[in-house]
């Protein structure tokens, strides 16, 4: 996928995972998602029941999309560090919130670029004009990738609390 060193911020990048991502309409990752549930609750080690999904930066808004696309399967949707979770396109990913039936959590990260507070606070007041089981909020001294563990701003306390909300919200919400 990468002929040369991945270097978030770099021109190059950011470009090359345009090239990638550009494919992923709407349409095109419920229908892929609705598949990948298909699939994965088809299989003999996968026990019957809700399941949940969880995403970290772009991958945040699909997770929420995977919750709109098969709300009858999935009962919790997670994202850390998400990007572009709230947007003024009319493909924004709050935009399928109506359809979601998920409990929701989302860990923000700080100065995030991509998740700029003004897209937080409106992923708030859209997420408590939904009135679904959600929770939101920011990681303090947490950057984006924070999770990362090769990233240069990988935080160690952080993550393992995020993975401590994770695992609450699965616990939560998948039984």
């Amino acid at each position: 996928m990468f002929d040369f060193p991945l270097k978030m911020g770099e021109e190059r990048t950011l470009k090359r995972l345009a090239e990638l991502s550009g494919p992923l309409s709407q349409e095109a990752v419920e229908r892929d998602a609705s598949a990948y549930v298909d699939f994965l609750a088809a299989h003999e080690s996968v026990r019957e029941g809700p399941m949940g999904v969880v995403g970290y930066c772009f991958s945040g808004a699909l997770a929420m999309r995977t919750a709109a696309a098969r709300p009858d399967r999935i009962a919790a949707a997670a994202s850390f560090h998400g990007g572009r979770l709230f947007t003024d396109a009319p493909t924004s990913p709050h935009l399928v919130l109506p359809r979601i039936k998920a409990r929701l959590y989302f860990g923000h990260a700080i100065q995030d670029q991509s998740m700029p507070q003004e897209a937080i606070e409106k992923l708030n007041h859209a997420l408590q004009a939904w009135g679904g089981l959600h929770e939101s909020e920011v990681y303090e001294g947490a950057y984006h990738s924070w999770t990362v563990p090769d990233s240069p701003v990988y935080n160690p306390p952080q993550d393992e609390r995020a993975f401590a909300k994770l695992t609450e919200l699965f616990a939560k919400a998948l039984q």
